[in-house]
């Protein structure tokens, strides 16, 4: 396991680039009215992220079995008042994401006429492949802004799983201070609202066939730079 206090991925200070073409950000509430006139249907492969319709990476095998493994390993030892829940959106303040694992407050009838919030949440999870750069990126500043507490990246690349912990906002910049990798026979501690709850190993949410990450990635890859940077 190594441990450090400077959290992985780009620093993003810098503004976005000016589009050449005219372009729309939107509001989480615009977002919502798409979806109710018929504009955006939810198989459309898109999720809100910073303003921006970013389109979301198509699932390989791997990237599907580990989800699997996740949410099993993380329903196992959570305790009553919460459940676990599968790419599905949460809303914040200028982002809906859809996670691939999210513990949640509550019960699923607790959310008929709304998405968790971050106040609701006790740990967002993201399955890593071809997303890796995203995910350490765009996705962490976004759940950092939101004041999530604790994020994992479960890496299929480097076969880790990466802890991000006490999220802050300095100088617009949001960020993680902790950041922990812990490999394949590694355990890791659940917390939720600072409380461990029970532990699991990397290799329970990994995959156990071996597999060219580097191929699933060159072939499941989409350019994203000009949202990201």
């Amino acid at each position: 396991m190594s441990v450090s206090t400077q959290s992985r991925g780009k620093n993003f200070e810098q503004p976005l680039a000016v589009p050449t073409e005219p372009v729309w950000r939107f509001k989480v509430e615009q977002y919502h009215q798409m979806i109710r006139w018929g504009i955006l249907g939810e198989d459309d492969p898109v999720e809100l992220l910073e303003g921006w319709l970013i389109p979301k990476m198509p699932k390989n095998p791997p990237h599907r079995a580990s989800t699997k493994l996740t949410r099993n390993a993380l329903e196992a030892i959570i305790p009553n008042g919460w459940y676990v829940d599968a790419q599905e959106p949460i809303t914040l303040d200028n982002s809906e994401p859809e996670p691939d694992i999210v513990i949640v407050k509550g019960d699923t009838r607790d959310y008929l006429d709304r998405h968790p919030g971050a106040s609701d949440l006790a740990l967002v999870v993201e399955i890593a492949d071809s997303t890796l750069e995203r995910d350490r990126t765009l996705k962490k500043r976004i759940y950092a802004r939101a004041g999530i507490s604790v994020y994992w990246i479960v890496n299929l690349i480097d076969k880790q799983l990466e802890v991000y912990t006490q999220p802050i906002d300095i100088y617009t910049t949001p960020t993680y201070q902790q950041f922990q990798d812990y490999k394949l026979s590694e355990q890791v501690s659940v917390f939720i609202d600072d409380s461990p709850i029970g532990s699991l190993t990397v290799q329970e949410v990994q995959q156990k066939h071996e597999f060219s990450a580097l191929n699933l990635v060159k072939h499941y890859s989409c350019s994203y730079n000009e949202i990201s940077q």
